[in-house]
């Protein structure tokens, strides 16, 4: 990412260490801790995370979990949000917000510089110059190496390149979603990550109750392999381009160690045809 820093393709994303809405707690904090070591253990090298997501509480649990940093972990973070409740929250990009809010996360990650920190979205009351000119020069600093922005359009990633440079994209992205299939492509082209959120459907995909249509393909697919739906899923991410990284989010270690499985699946030009249909 960013022509520097090397990551393994299927990181973790800490939104599901919080409760619903991303409010509050989801479980005791040792359990939250042993998931994210477990994570690195087994060679999760990108961990994603944010200040809203507790509020603050996802960033204390890493620093907590991870901190001192091993070397080749990236600790991915954002801004740009302010939560007030569960599912409850509001945009905010004015430079003095976006520069408190990442001053606010060095201190929880307890670190000097983080490796990624990603516009959460753009404020459509703020001028773009405005925000990405705040995290430039947060990255002149030496506060941020990398910056990254998260649901936008391609004409907005097109703009942003303009302004400075971008090292990610952060978006809603799976095999039954892909509406950000442009988004997807102008990273391609133009050499930037792009880590796609709710890579599961936010659990969707490996429902059987009330599962969208689509999903029983996916299934099948597990069945020859002898995975999980949920397997299937990540692996198609990881086929389907070469920008990708998924960083799907547990907080169970049963789950993220079957999710980090996905890794090893080789899909077979005839599953690929099958789930590329599903679009």
């Amino acid at each position: 990412m960013g022509g520097e820093l090397r990551v393994r393709r299927l990181g973790y994303g800490t939104g599901q260490l919080t409760g619903p809405g991303y409010w509050g707690p989801r479980m005791e904090p040792a359990e939250a801790v042993a998931v994210l070591r477990r994570a690195v253990e087994r060679g999760v090298t990108l961990v994603d995370t944010a200040d809203n997501y507790g509020p603050s509480l996802a960033e204390e649990l890493v620093a907590r979990a991870l901190h001192p940093y091993r070397e080749g972990v990236v600790v991915a973070t954002k801004g740009g949000v302010v939560r007030t409740g569960p599912n409850v929250w509001h945009v905010d990009g004015r430079p003095e917000r976006l520069r408190a809010m990442c001053e606010a996360s060095l201190r929880r990650l307890r670190t000097e510089t983080v490796d990624l920190y990603q516009l959460h979205r753009l404020d459509p009351a703020v001028p773009p110059a405005d925000q990405l000119g705040t995290l430039a020069e947060l990255r002149r600093e030496g506060k941020i190496r990398h910056i990254g922005l998260d649901t936008v359009t391609a004409d907005e990633l097109e703009r942003a390149l303009e302004i400075t440079e971008i090292a990610s994209v952060q978006n809603r992205y799976n095999v039954l979603d892909r509406e950000s299939e442009p988004v997807l492509r102008l990273c391609e082209e133009r050499g930037l990550a792009f880590l796609p959120w709710f890579p599961l459907g936010n659990g969707s995909l490996t429902a059987r109750d009330a599962a969208p249509e689509g999903t029983a393909v996916l299934r099948e697919v597990a069945r020859r392999h002898g995975a999980s739906a949920g397997q299937v899923a990540l692996a198609w991410l990881l086929h389907v381009s070469p920008v990708t990284l998924p960083t799907p989010g547990t907080g169970s270690l049963a789950h993220l160690e079957e999710n980090l499985g996905a890794a090893r699946l080789e899909l077979t030009p005839g599953d690929l045809s099958a789930l590329d249909r599903l679009h």
